[in-house]
């Protein structure tokens, strides 16, 4: 059976060419929206960009993690090819206005500061901006997109590489309903955690030594205001496990990390598929 997998913008978005690698992609207007196709079973697994190289942490899908019952099944990075487009007789000297989302903008700043003219309009949805565009008609309007954006939406390539580096990808994490492994479960690499300190800075201190005496290395640590108390803050981890390290000993570290917090999540234990730095 084809599994189903939800993915948030319109056809010819990032996120679309990460949820094709795993099953028959199914468009969806917000996050949020994602994560309720997941929970109510409208979709098998959803795929969410959780950070990209340029741009930093997508901080509303971190949030959305703690809101709903949902479990990291894997992990996978989509290169970032950012092209300018427009309808047929578009250019950029006659351009007023490039569409496309606040992420790939702020990837794009050079490109901006050298045409000062187009004034950036941020959007939904990168794919979403190229269906704007064709939509209007309007030949003083360009989109920041991939390729297959165009394609999908008739619109001509003005400029490959917009990114300010080329070296731009974006790290998806595929998650699903909680007890819900199947296949995925295989030889996890790594696992995410959140949590909140009980005695402040010198808990972290605690934690991170925690991992450190199974050799575990830490990848990633991120805050979050904590909007339940002011001025404390909630903390995201990702650690890889090593070989050597076995499922029993992660959980005694999870279970001990239980007398350091005040709210401790963990998200999953999970692998990066094969091909995670595939081309779009």
């Amino acid at each position: 059976m084809v599994r189903k997998v939800g993915f948030q913008g319109e056809q010819g978005a990032y996120s679309e060419i990460a949820a094709m690698r795993i099953g028959e992609p199914v468009a969806i207007r917000t996050f949020e929206d994602v994560f309720k196709a997941i929970t109510d079973g409208r979709v098998d697994c959803g795929v969410l960009p959780i950070e990209n190289s340029l741009g930093g942490a997508v901080y509303e899908n971190y949030d959305l993690m703690l809101k709903y019952p949902v479990e990291v099944l894997a992990e996978m990075y989509v290169k970032i090819e950012h092209c300018l487009l427009g309808l047929q007789g578009a250019s950029v000297e006659s351009a007023r206005e490039v569409l496309s989302h606040p992420q790939a903008l702020s990837q794009c700043v050079k490109f901006l500061e050298e045409n000062k003219h187009i004034l950036p309009v941020a959007t939904y949805d990168t794919a979403g901006s190229a269906k704007m565009i064709r939509a209007s008609g309007d030949i003083k309007q360009l989109a920041i997109a991939s390729e297959r954006a165009a394609e999908m939406y008739g619109l001509k390539v003005l400029r490959r590489d917009l990114s300010d580096s080329r070296d731009n990808y974006t790290r998806f994490l595929v998650l699903a309903k909680r007890a819900v492994r199947q296949e995925w479960l295989a030889a996890p690499t790594k696992l995410s955690i959140a949590l909140a300190l009980m005695n402040g800075t010198d808990s972290l201190v605690e934690v991170l030594s925690l991992f450190k005496s199974l050799g575990i290395r830490l990848t990633k640590i991120d805050s979050r205001p904590l909007r339940s108390r002011p001025f404390e803050y909630i903390f995201y981890l990702d650690v890889v496990i090593p070989e050597n390290v076995t499922s029993i000993a992660v959980d005694e570290v999870l279970s001990k990390l239980g007398n350091l917090t005040t709210l401790l999540v963990h998200f999953g234990s999970y692998k990066a598929l094969s091909d995670c730095y595939g081309s779009q």
